[in-house]
């Protein structure tokens, strides 16, 4: 029995069988059967891909992915092979962006936290805002300043306030009243510590 010549094993059937794949035989399939899908194939990477621009290197990576698997056999429905290797492809590239190093993740958490620090001149501010606070609360009259801090320092309801003072809560709202409004003038409103109009 002779050789079979290598042209002998061009037969599509053949090739579908898992015989023999030369690379003629393949890319005379590639050229009859992949090709003429070409705007077809476009047309969906165009359609599922957001970066337009790269949609050529899109269309040259599925050539190359069908090219290869089509040398173990070829696909008995090309299209549908050459659609469904494209949409893997899009699926793959999509996993790879969402994909972010260790490493990534450890230099934002380290920029995050330098971010959120308060720098020297925030620091300052808070510092000279405190000062103030603590003048403007001293200049208030003596019961004012008990309210105020019971309620704002320590953390108590105005029952508690008014348990612990005497006095009713309606009072404790109004001395809550006054001393909040002295000390927002003071931070907020051109008032000094005292409460007198700053120059």
């Amino acid at each position: 029995m002779p050789d079979t010549p290598e042209n002998d094993c061009e037969g599509v059937d053949r090739l579908r069988e898992g015989g023999c794949v030369t690379t003629s035989a393949l890319e005379a399939w590639f050229m009859r059967e992949v090709w003429p899908l070409e705007a077809i194939l476009m047309q969906y990477l165009r359609q599922n891909w957001r970066d337009q621009s790269a949609t050529e290197d899109l269309l040259h990576d599925v050539y190359m992915r069908v090219y290869e698997a089509a040398r173990t056999g070829l696909p008995e429905h090309p299209k549908a092979f050459v659609l469904t290797t494209a949409r893997n492809l899009l699926i793959s590239r999509v996993r790879q962006r969402n994909i972010v190093p260790i490493e990534a993740v450890a230099d934002f958490e380290a920029m995050r936290l330098a971010i959120d620090a308060p720098g020297p001149e925030q620091i300052t501010i808070a510092r000279d805002e405190l000062r103030r606070l603590e003048k403007a609360i001293e200049h208030l009259p003596p019961q004012c300043r008990k309210v105020v801090t019971m309620r704002r320092v320590e953390g108590l309801s105005r029952p508690e306030i008014a348990a612990r003072l005497g006095i009713t809560e309606s009072t404790v709202s109004a001395y809550l009243k006054n001393g909040m409004s002295v000390l927002a003038d003071v931070l907020y409103g051109g008032t000094d510590e005292t409460g007198k109009p700053s120059p």
